[in-house]
């Protein structure tokens, strides 16, 4: 199927390593111009460098067109620095199409879990990234998408947020899903879709590390910690980054019309609850 994302400019948040880099290799794969977006400078030129190598040196676009990858730093808890990444993009991409909000502190499965361990500056920490870092983009971006007629952001969330067991990770994903509503209800009539994207666990670069963590706090062997982790999947396994990635790419391209508004899971399929 052809995405119809050939000549599309995305901003993809978090782009340094992760799920969101994942998503800007699968755009530039389709033939959207990419800026990565991240804090630390150094891993987001490597990332830049590491995209260039997957994906650029491959494809020329049919019309002779080579995609354009762009490597900004950024920190999303500053309007300013978020303005000003958005300004560039803009300026070098000559608009801004997409915008893909993966800029958050990923879920850890060890932190405390109880009202005792949750401490106030983790929350605000989180919130002030996550929702209100989604929150600064979607505002500096709306304007460009707005004057084309035309734009897709896919706010990348979380399964916790449809799960108790975390506090903090329900709270800021649940606050994302409602951003992502209220958004879409807004933009949806200006030709611009809005949706949140719930990952599960997922199999990144921090993986090893993770399961390390998980096995420690529960005092069992790294093997029994992936297999507990994979054990509330229906597919029997961790979703990996790529896989996620595939299902935003749709989600950002104008395929995706009818879809918005709405929440996307993404984490290999939960079992128990139903969601209707």
């Amino acid at each position: 199927m052809d995405l119809r994302l050939d000549g599309k400019r995305a901003i993809v948040t978090g782009a340094s390593r992760g799920i969101g880099l994942a998503v800007a290799t699968a755009l530039a794969a389709e033939g959207a111009d990419v800026a990565l977006v991240a804090r630390g400078a150094a891993a987001l030129e490597d990332a830049a460098e590491t995209l260039a190598k997957a994906v650029l040196a491959q494809a020329t676009l049919a019309q002779g067109r080579a995609v354009r990858v762009l490597a900004v730093p950024a920190d999303t808890t500053s309007q300013e620095s978020v303005d000003a990444m958005v300004t560039r993009v803009a300026g070098e991409l000559g608009g801004v199409d997409i915008l893909v909000n993966a800029a958050a502190q990923p879920a850890d499965p060890t932190a405390p879990r109880d009202l005792a361990g949750l401490r106030d500056d983790d929350l605000r920490a989180e919130v002030e990234t996550k929702v209100l870092g989604y929150l600064r983009c979607a505002r500096a971006v709306a304007p460009h998408m707005i004057a084309a007629g035309w734009g897709r952001i896919v706010n990348i969330s979380g399964l916790a947020a449809r799960q108790s067991g975390s506090a903090i990770g329900s709270i800021r994903n649940v606050a994302v899903a409602a951003a992502t509503k209220n958004l879409a209800d807004e933009l949806g009539p200006r030709g611009i879709n809005v949706t949140v994207v719930h990952p599960g666990l997922t199999v990144t670069e921090r993986t090893p590390a993770m399961v390390r963590g998980f096995a420690a706090a529960r005092g069992i062997s790294e093997d029994e910690a992936r297999v507990a982790m994979a054990s509330g999947v229906t597919i029997g396994r961790l979703v990996d980054a790529a896989e996620v990635a595939d299902v935003v790419a749709f989600l950002c391209s104008p395929r995706s019309v009818a879809v918005n508004g709405d929440a996307i899971a993404a984490g290999g399929g939960t079992r128990g609850p139903i969601h209707y």
